[in-house]
Order: C-alpha cells, then structure tokens, then sequence
C-alpha cells in the first residue's frame, strides 16, 4: 500500500505562516503530479496548489501570491509553505499525489492524505 501523511497544522493568528509537510511512503515506484487541497467547514473541497513532477504549478486565485508549494522528489515530500493566513483559510487540508507502485509501474492512481487541520484565528 501508498500512503500520503500529512502534518505541521495547528493553531496560527491572522498574517501568520505554517508550513505543511506531506510525505508518500509505501511501495512506490514513481510519483507524477502532486497537490494539496483544503475543505472549509460548511463548504466543498476545493484545490489549493498544484505541482509537476517537473516543476511546474498552479495556484487557486485564493492563495496566489501567499502560499508556494514544493516538493522534494528524492525524499517523495510535498511542501505548502502558507504565508499571510487568513481566517477563511481554515480548512482541513489534504495531501494529493498521482503515484506507481513498484508492482505496477506504468498505472498511476490517485493518493489521499488524511487531511491534517489549519486554523486561522484571533
């Protein structure tokens, strides 16, 4: 089995910084495109950040500017580095990796975090 770990949520004050960790562990062979989302209460899951096995990213028009997402290909870890949070940031953020097993390497199928929480308050 594939599994993503989330953590380094918590507690931060409006124009705060945290930084999320996610680390893929498991049989796995390669690991395509990786991203985080986030689920505030009350409302849908929504994309946060997205990034490429090269490099590249996208943000939500949310966050662009504030948050930078990263990974570490060798260490199988992507990062969210969120700074100027926000209150409507609250949200339970997910980890999400496109990943291939040692078993089956050409069949990439999507991974999920737990989900570790933010919150953003005074």
């Amino acid at each position: 089995q594939v599994q993503l770990v989330e953590s380094g949520g918590g507690l931060v004050q409006p124009g705060g910084s945290l930084r999320l960790s996610c680390a893929a562990s498991g049989s796995i062979f390669s690991i395509s495109d990786m991203g985080w989302y986030r689920q505030a209460p009350g409302k849908q899951r929504e994309l946060v950040a997205t990034i490429t096995s090269d490099g590249s990213t996208n943000y939500a028009d949310s966050v662009k500017g504030r948050f930078t997402i990263s990974r570490d290909n060798a260490k199988n870890t992507v990062n969210l580095q969120m700074n100027s949070l926000k209150p409507e940031d609250t949200a339970v953020y997910y980890c999400n990796a496109e990943v291939s097993s040692v078993w089956s390497q050409d069949w990439y199928r999507e991974v999920w975090g737990q989900g570790t929480l933010v919150t953003v308050s005074s």
